[in-house]
């Protein structure tokens, strides 16, 4: 966890050059491409946090199910969808 903590979240993502809002659409795009659903929650929720709002979310997965495929898209939808009703 240190690495995570101190390193990703302490150093990386307090780099100046991209917004933090912008982090999360890159990592929420990543995570969805390489079909990592378990981490998927936790970074919509962040990136939610960050600025981005429900209904781009909604739009970027859309836009992904044309290049990452179908199925990942409605996995990430379904994650989606459970993330906002928990809000």
């Amino acid at each position: 966890m240190d690495l995570t903590d101190n390193i990703l979240y302490g150093q990386i993502w307090e780099r100046p050059g991209l917004s933090k809002r912008d982090r999360s659409l890159a990592t929420v795009t990543t995570l969805i491409v390489l079909k990592a659903s378990e981490q998927l929650p936790f970074h919509l929720t962040k990136a939610i946090e960050n600025g981005v709002k429900e209904e781009e979310l909604i739009k970027l997965i859309t836009h992904l199910a044309f290049y990452s495929g179908w199925p990942s898209a409605m996995s990430a939808i379904a994650i989606a969808k459970k993330v906002f009703e928990g809000k």
